[in-house]
């Protein structure tokens, strides 16, 4: 297939994050979803870096497992985590823990790390060769600073609670945001344009295998 037609080449998206499906259907990808149940536990002594390129690889193999052969399809892994000072801060568990996190975020600027697995069968249609390419994509993003009740009422809409670092930049917590530096759509939980440069990557090289 001609990379000129990458967006519209079919993927498996190993996630059942509405967010990157939401990223996925407007920039025009064709899609089916394969839901993984992957620990996300970052090792002792794992960088933020090292923890969402491996969460992103899990997710996409045990998602590749799950499938029925033959997979023709690229499928896509991904991970986010919101990194400040010495801190990965995944999904809050519960409303103490997303207050404690955006009093960590309050006033400061901190990173968003996105960790992205394409694997891809080759040839394709086949389970004799599995490729994979892995990438990570960094935003900074600057906080104001946050008063009690601010939190407390963020907190209480509910919001923060499934989102990595306890906030959306697309929702409720957007006015708290006062600038970013790097991709937007990171931040919401999908690189889209990193997104689009791996598949076209990976076929570009199924053209010439």
């Amino acid at each position: 297939m001609p990379a000129a037609n990458a967006a519209t080449r079919k993927l498996i998206l190993a996630s059942a994050s509405p967010r990157r499906k939401e990223i996925l259907q407007a920039a025009g990808f064709a899609f089916d979803v394969v839901e993984t149940a992957v620990p996300e536990t970052q090792r002792e002594g794992e960088s933020p870096e090292q923890f969402v390129r491996r969460m992103a690889t899990e997710k996409a193999e045990a998602a590749w497992n799950q499938i029925e052969p033959p997979c023709a399809v690229p499928i896509l892994g991904a991970d986010t985590v919101v990194v400040v000072e010495d801190q990965t801060l995944g999904k809050p568990a519960s409303a103490e823990d997303a207050r404690r996190m955006l009093r960590l975020l309050s006033g400061r600027q901190h990173r968003v790390l996105t960790g992205l697995c394409l694997l891809f069968p080759f040839p394709a249609g086949t389970r004799s060769e599995l490729r994979k390419d892995i990438e990570v994509a960094s935003t900074i993003v600057q906080f104001s600073k946050l008063t009690e009740e601010e939190i407390e009422e963020y907190v209480a809409s509910g919001e923060p609670l499934d989102k990595a670092g306890a906030y959306g930049i697309q929702g409720l917590a957007s006015k708290h945001i006062e600038w970013i530096a790097g991709c937007y759509f990171n931040v919401v939980g999908l690189p889209i344009s990193l997104v689009y440069r791996m598949l076209k990557k990976a076929t570009c090289v199924s053209s010439v295998v």
